[in-house]
Parts: structure tokens; C-alpha cells; sequence
């Protein structure tokens, strides 16, 4: 409990809002309310309701890795399933396991990018940095 306190601690202006909840929403990671993407998968230059700007977020190929990972799951399971069930020609597989497998990237992409973000903030994420001393 402590950890959470002190995690969220950096803003005291603002109630702790789901990193998740606005993950998938797509909303701000400090107030939940404005909005988190000004295009498909571009970030708004910050939010337009708490005035929060997101400079700090770097989701970086963490979303594409999971995306990649779950839908890669999710497609070769069915089609295995096919395949074992009703063994339909190669054409079929190519009909069905192309377009499902671009809408459950593209339909994951965003949300898992946008949890990316607001896990980044709850959490006080920044790029690492080496300590040189002399």
C-alpha cells in the first residue's frame, strides 16, 4: 500500500485513476478525461483537460511485442482448431487467418499502447541513465 501511496504521490491535485481504465479508454493518465491520442496510434501533445503534456511517454515496441504475442496466440489456436475440426484447403485458411489477423492487431494495438503510457506515468517511467563518476 505504501508503494502506491508514494507512486502517485508526484500528483496531489488530481484522485489516482486506473492505469488500465485509461489505458483501454484512451483517455489521460493523471485526470481520465481528456484524450490520449490525437490519431490511430499518435499521442495528443498533451490533454486538453487537466493540461498534462505527454513528453514523457515512450511506449517504445512494448505494445507491438504483446500485440504480437497475444495475437499470434489467439489466431494459430483457431486456426489449428480448423484445421483439426473441418480441414479446409489452404485457400480457406488464407481467407479467414489474413483478415482476422490484421483486426486483432490493429484492434490491440491502441489499447495496449495506451496502457503502456499511463503505466509509464503511474509509475514515474524515464529512460535509464548512467552513473559516471570520476
Amino acid at each position: 500500500m505504501r508503494v502506491e501511496a508514494r507512486a502517485v504521490a508526484h500528483d496531489s491535485h488530481h484522485a489516482p485513476v486506473s492505469p488500465f481504465a485509461t489505458g483501454l479508454a484512451g483517455r489521460c493518465p493523471r485526470c481520465g478525461k481528456g484524450p490520449l491520442f490525437s490519431g490511430f496510434l499518435t499521442l495528443a501533445p498533451s490533454c486538453t483537460s487537466c493540461g498534462l503534456d505527454y513528453d514523457f511517454a515512450d511506449a517504445g515496441d512494448g505494445p507491438a511485442v504483446f500485440v504480437i504475442l497475444i495475437a499470434g496466440f489467439i489466431v494459430v489456436a483457431l486456426a489449428f482448431w480448423v484445421e483439426v475440426s473441418y480441414e479446409p484447403p489452404l485457400w480457406v485458411h488464407a481467407a479467414l487467418w489474413l483478415p482476422a489477423t490484421l483486426v486483432v492487431t490493429l484492434g490491440l494495438l491502441r489499447p495496449l499502447k495506451g496502457i503502456m503510457v499511463s503505466l509509464q506515468y503511474r509509475h514515474r517511467a524515464a529512460e535509464g541513465k548512467l552513473d559516471r563518476r570520476p
